[in-house]
């Protein structure tokens, strides 16, 4: 494989830790922005398009190997009308330079029919519209890559945290950014446990499958991370790293969510997201494990003082 990458979402916590992995991995990176003022890290060429304008990522895409498309909408607004063409422009440029598609996965595409132990074969039965829609992306996948037009991968976690992860349960709902947190929430049910996922590990894993030749046109792989087993470890884990004094743990006040839902997107968004902290909900990695030999995971403890450094709470 040419070591060649077009990042679509480097901006995003995914497609940053992803570009981030394949620079310090020899990789030649090209990032898709909007703003011809990003910062890049040196090794990544900025290219000014839009993941919406066909012909801008096909540009991008010339001669790539590989294709991230780690991109959505910004606060989950407008997934209806933004998601599925964008993905569409991917499928196009792969199919023009040969490349293959690097998929971020959710656990939207599964309803509760395939709770709590999931394998990559299980059915697909969302039951929210954002679920519904990330099925229909995978099934556009599985369809290129069946057809010829490109190959695809899929790799499938739990909540993202870590350096340069936006638009999160971590940095959004546990904790406040920028200064020392006063109280920690805790969204999820005592008890009921809760997988996350450390982006530099996501990062990892995504690019040891990309450099393996053995792998077949569609392929999906599900990431453990760090499972939380009642539910209490993540928080737990924060208020360890915060030292003294002690930070007080307390539960998430749903109900002002729920208020701000009636005027506002993004809790809107989430609120169609309580299900997830309602009952336990685990992807197994065995599939991982017999193909890289083990799953890249940073100890807990590790990976969120690295995370509450970037977020400026310590």
């Amino acid at each position: 494989m040419k070591k060649v990458a077009l990042v679509l979402g480097a901006t995003g916590g995914v497609g940053g830790a992803v570009m981030r992995r394949m620079i310090a991995g020899g990789w030649t990176v090209r990032a898709l922005t909007r703003r011809a003022d990003v910062d890049f890290p040196a090794g990544c060429e900025a290219v000014v398009g839009d993941a919406m304008d066909a012909a801008s990522v096909a540009s991008a895409a010339e001669a790539a190997s590989v294709i991230v498309h780690a991109v959505n909408p910004p606060g989950y607004r407008d997934w209806d009308r933004l998601v599925l063409p964008m993905l569409d422009n991917t499928i196009r440029a792969a199919s023009a330079s040969g490349a293959c598609i690097l998929l971020p996965g959710t656990v939207y595409n599964y309803g509760p029919n395939a709770f709590q132990n999931i394998a990559e074969d299980a059915p697909q039965t969302p039951k929210t519209r954002k679920g519904r829609i990330r099925v229909e992306l995978e099934e556009r996948l599985r369809t290129a890559a069946k057809q010829g037009k490109c190959s695809a991968l899929i790799v499938r976690a739990g909540d993202f945290f870590g350096p340069g992860a936006a638009n999160n349960w971590f940095g959004q709902g546990l904790v406040t950014p920028g200064a020392r947190p006063k109280v920690i929430r805790n969204p999820g049910t005592r008890g009921i446990g809760h997988q996350w996922a450390y982006l530099p590990d996501v990062a990892e894993t995504m690019v040891r499958l990309l450099e393996r030749a053995d792998l077949p046109a569609f392929a999906s792989f599900h990431m453990e991370g760090h499972w939380d087993h009642d539910g209490r470890q993540m928080v737990q884990a924060i208020a360890r790293v915060l030292g003294d004094p002690v930070v007080p743990i307390r539960p998430l006040p749903w109900w002002l969510l729920r208020v701000a839902a009636l005027v506002a997107t993004t809790p809107r968004e989430m609120m169609e997201m309580r299900y997830l902290w309602r009952q336990p909900v685990r992807m197994i990695n065995d599939r991982l494990v017999a193909t890289l030999g083990g799953e890249p995971r940073t100890p807990l403890l590790e990976a969120v003082r690295t995370t509450l450094a970037d977020l400026q709470c310590i």
